[in-house]
């Protein structure tokens, strides 16, 4: 189960290749891009593609699910992300009044807003909502803003857990939300950095494989556990900065939490786990 299947990598590619010829649109992409791992991974079941690479290891599946049954390291930042989201804004407000039921938020994003042509992820609305409120978004000790850790990584902790089973349902990009998905599309498979690598090097070419002590995980169900708490950085962390890490780790030029690039591919990793279950927060090595 750590070696992903050649075969399955070459018609997936080929695939790749085939829809770029007839235009294909993102309905027909997500279903290849899953049916890979589907035949990559024959013996998984597709949902279990939400434990990341828990589901490729059954050893290691055990030991994260004896701990996130006794004591998971984030359990202090979803009590604080409580705090957070109870605690009135300067104007008298909380984040319910405009986000609306907590149990009903990771249904709704990412999503594509047409009026302001960009997406609109989780962490930027509770940021919007924290500069409407207080007159200031997330920001840190120098007053700069701080939106992949921190605070909002806690908010969007107890979030997650309180939609937790809830499954990821983004809407097939129309019109000018495809030239969103298509941005995140190609920053996935595109090369960058001195190692010249992309996310799909990793993640799909070589998902299931060993990176140093590391098993790779399958891109899809990438998007399902966030924020994680990551034993490597000893603190709970949003998806953008995992894809932060990432553009560091392959020593190419970083974007900000909430950037462009990010948003695009989010959204276009949020899309492609369509049907999956959100489960977050999480714990990672």
């Amino acid at each position: 189960m750590k070696k992903v299947l050649t075969a399955a990598s070459v018609a997936f590619a080929l695939a790749v290749s085939a829809f770029s010829t007839v235009h294909a649109g993102p309905a027909e992409e997500m279903a290849a891009f899953q049916d890979h791992f589907k035949t990559a991974f024959k013996d998984i079941p597709f949902e279990d593609f939400k434990d990341g690479a828990y589901a490729l290891d059954p050893a290691l599946k055990a030991q994260w699910e004896e701990m996130e049954s006794s004591f998971p390291p984030y359990e202090p930042d979803i009590d604080a992300g409580k705090t957070i989201w109870e605690t009135p804004f300067k104007n008298g407000k909380t984040y319910a009044d405009c986000m609306g039921d907590i149990k009903s938020i990771r249904t709704k994003y990412p999503f594509y807003d047409a009026e302001k042509d960009t997406i609109v992820t989780a962490e930027g609305a509770l940021n919007a909502c924290k500069t409407d409120g207080d007159g200031e978004g997330f920001v840190d000790k120098e007053g700069k803003p701080l939106l992949n850790k921190g605070k909002i990584a806690q908010l969007m902790a107890y979030i997650a857990m309180e939609n937790r089973g809830s499954k990821i349902n983004v809407a097939t990009p129309e019109g000018k939300a495809v030239d969103w998905y298509e941005k995140g599309k190609n920053y996935y498979y595109s090369k960058r950095g001195q190692l010249n690598m992309s996310c799909a090097d990793c993640h799909t070419n070589n998902a299931g494989k060993m990176i140093r002590a590391d098993l790779l995980s399958p891109a899809v169900g990438h998007v399902t556990h966030w924020p994680t708490y990551r034993s490597a950085d000893g603190e709970i962390t949003t998806l953008h900065n995992r894809f932060m890490g990432c553009n560091t780790m392959v020593r190419a030029n970083n974007t900000k939490a909430q950037g462009d690039e990010y948003k695009a591919l989010e959204y276009f990793l949020t899309y492609m786990s369509n049907g999956l279950e959100w489960n977050g927060p999480g714990s990672r090595k």
